[in-house]
């Protein structure tokens, strides 16, 4: 209670985990370049193992958690036709604690999805010009422990302050980045 009798209102102050800390990170630093990117991956390593191993980077990661994850972007990515023939290449050492991917998508209503022409070409193009889809980045990461976050931006609402955290945005997708890391 204050002197003069109010009682102020509660502050809250979220937490996020170290896996969550290193995503809005990652997905801040992604969000940088801006839109219309490629995939990019992303290796999850502990910060007080990178440093140990690299101490010239202590300077570089500043005030990076010790107890936290450095993402390392992965330059050189093999050819791939999709998604998921990408990530059926990728294999991690035991030292990666975790993975991380960012990619660009559009999504539509489930509605959208009934009546669409039989060519994959031809359904592609009238999901890609529907009028209610959205553009959406997900940066999806995924710890060997199990852990796994999701954060989503969309572009009509490209703001840090609107991305959305949240475990099961992306199932299929955290599912494929599990399976790089076995």
């Amino acid at each position: 209670m204050r002197e003069d009798g109010t009682v102020p209102e509660p502050t809250f102050r979220y937490v996020l985990s170290p896996l969550m800390t290193c995503a809005v990170e990652t997905e801040r630093h992604v969000a940088g370049f801006g839109w219309d990117q490629p995939p990019r991956l992303f290796a999850l390593v502990p910060t007080a193992q990178l440093i140990a191993a690299e101490p010239a980077l202590a300077e570089q990661l500043g005030s990076a958690d010790p107890d936290g994850f450095t993402a390392v972007e992965q330059d050189g990515l093999p050819t791939a036709d999709s998604l998921e023939e990408l990530l059926g290449q990728i294999a991690w050492p035991d030292e990666v604690a975790g993975t991380a991917i960012a990619v660009e998508r559009v999504v539509v209503p489930p509605e959208a999805e009934q009546d669409l022409p039989a060519d994959p070409q031809a359904a592609l193009q009238a999901l890609a010009t529907h009028p209610d889809r959205t553009e959406v980045r997900l940066l999806v990461a995924v710890l060997r422990d199990g852990e796994t976050t999701t954060a989503l931006r969309q572009r009509a609402h490209d703001d840090d302050a609107d991305v959305a955290l949240g475990q099961d945005i992306a199932p299929g997708l955290v599912e494929a980045l599990r399976a790089t890391l076995r």
